[in-house]
């Protein structure tokens, strides 16, 4: 356990409580804090004549910024110099940092541990968020000498690059794991246009499509929904990880009767939207929106895997030739007559087999990515934790 004093953050800091009158010729940067103590960070830049409170504070660099209501969820940091000069209302308290006591990163990494965290949050009522700047000057904090101080700062910056670096690997591979797929897709169709071995047909050939059924919303005609029949959404199909096994709407007899229910295995597109293009598989029957369009393989001819992955695959032409106004769509026509490569069912079988060993081993090394990344956002506050304590 640390040897150092603990003495109360009053005598490392000082509340400065000064003002400003915005001038409505001049442009001003406004700062915030980010939760969870992630630092502060610029929130837009804008004339004065669009600041409401000609009344606000004006940031130094290297300063301890602390907002009144966000505190309590980690809602404070040090001003990083490139935001100099930024304004902040009254709702944020400024102290000056008292440098021939502390140093301002040591301050900096120690207000980002759970023991200061606990100080803050145990601060005041439950039912009263907000802090005072006498609350911020009474928490507590370890002083060691300022040699000690930087000292550790040193270290904890090395093994901090160290955790960034690793960081960066990690994102690298995870960006070359998001191609595999793809990148087979590519190999296999390109191979096969080669050898001219898949022949190119109208996607109407494989596929009968149509345009989902219904346009009312539950807020408008409530009567409609209800039931018992499932009704996907385009947020459906974004979600799902190929296969859509889950729906947050339901329509009843009426609504089926002015709707059009497609067979579980349909290939769903959206065809509207800012999600335009996200494809899936219906894992149950079900009746959406005409911001859909279903494709179902034609027996004997394709599969629904198939159909899929080879819309998957080709779907950009359709994006590229969207209609472009205020909500791009794409055109059913365009759909309809958008060529893919069409093999035997024994080779769409095949085919299928080997891209869903691809994709296995992707979502399984994404998801060893994503352990990855949890371990490494660890370790930063496990290593302050240890400096803290004098353990570093």
């Amino acid at each position: 356990m640390s040897q150092w004093p603990t003495v109360p953050l009053g005598e490392v800091i000082t509340h400065r409580k000064e003002f400003i009158q915005i001038n409505e010729l001049e442009t001003y940067k406004r700062c915030r804090v980010q939760l969870h103590a992630q630092g502060v960070v610029l929130r837009d830049q804008v004339a004065g004549t669009e600041i409401k409170t000609k009344k606000q504070q004006v940031c130094r660099a290297e300063e301890f910024l602390v907002a009144e209501i966000d505190a309590k969820l980690g809602g404070y940091g040090i001003v990083p110099p490139d935001l100099e000069g930024a304004i902040v209302s009254s709702h944020y308290f400024l102290f000056g940092i008292n440098e021939d006591k502390i140093d301002r990163r040591f301050l900096g990494y120690y207000v980002r541990t759970p023991a200061f965290h606990k100080q803050v949050a145990a601060q005041g009522s439950t039912n009263y968020a907000a802090i005072r700047p006498s609350h911020v000057l009474s928490y507590s904090i370890p002083l060691p000498t300022l040699t000690e101080q930087r000292r550790l700062v040193e270290r904890i910056d090395a093994l901090a690059t160290k955790i960034e670096e690793a960081k960066g690997l990690r994102c690298k591979a995870s960006h070359a794991t998001g191609w595999l797929v793809e990148t087979a897709l590519d190999s296999i169709f390109e191979k096969a246009a080669a050898n001219q071995r898949w022949p190119r047909v109208p996607l109407r050939d494989a596929a009968t499509i149509n345009r989902g059924k219904f346009a009312h919303r539950p807020r408008n005609e409530p009567r409609f929904y209800g039931g018992d029949i499932p009704f996907i959404q385009i947020g459906e199909i974004s979600a799902s990880r190929q296969y859509i096994r889950q729906f947050s709407q339901t329509l009843n007899e009426q609504g089926l009767h002015i709707s059009r229910k497609f067979p579980k295995g349909t290939v769903v597109i959206a065809i509207t939207g800012a999600t335009i293009g996200v494809t899936g598989i219906l894992d149950f029957d079900s009746c959406f929106p005409d911001s859909i369009v279903g494709i179902q393989p034609k027996q004997g001819v394709s599969t629904s895997e198939y159909i899929y992955w080879a819309v998957e695959y080709e779907k950009h032409k359709a994006l590229s030739q969207a209609t472009q106004t205020t909500q791009p769509n794409i055109n059913l026509q365009k759909l309809d007559s958008l060529t893919i490569p069409l093999p035997t069912e024994v080779d769409q079988r095949k085919f299928v087999e080997h891209i869903g060993t691809i994709r296995s081993k992707s979502d399984a090394l994404k998801d060893h990515q994503r352990e990855i990344q949890t371990e490494l956002n660890a370790m930063l506050p496990a290593i302050l934790d240890r400096a803290f304590r004098g353990e570093l």
